[in-house]
């Protein structure tokens, strides 16, 4: 069963920045994409970020030029840095995988609070 478990969130004051990791238990080679979704208070759960097995990324409108996902192959790791943080991104943030026919796993959360 494949594991994945976030780290690095934390109360951080707005303009400041955070780094997201998550740590899967096997390989993320095996994963067509890995992702970072958020979910605030009373929201629905939305994707801020995407990094596919080549590299590529996408990111949600409202974080592009802010947040920057990256993948370390070897580590099994997956990193979202945030910066320029704004109250609006307080939220938990889940590590997502994704492998075709349609598999996918989720992280536990790790809660990022913006406030002064």
């Amino acid at each position: 069963q494949v594991q994945l478990v976030e780290s690095g969130g934390g109360l951080v004051q707005p303009e400041g920045s955070l780094r997201l990791s998550c740590a899967a238990s096997g390989s993320i080679l095996s994963f067509n994409t890995m992702n970072w979704y958020r979910q605030a208070p009373g929201k629905e759960r939305e994707l801020d970020a995407g990094i596919i097995s080549s590299g590529s990324t996408n990111y949600a409108d409202s974080v592009k030029g802010r947040f920057t996902i990256s993948r370390d192959n070897v580590k099994n790791m997956v990193y979202l840095q945030m910066n320029s943080l704004k109250p609006a991104d307080t939220a938990v943030y889940y590590c997502h995988a994704w492998r075709i026919p349609n598999n996918y796993y989720w992280g536990q959360g790790t809660q990022v609070t913006v406030s002064l």
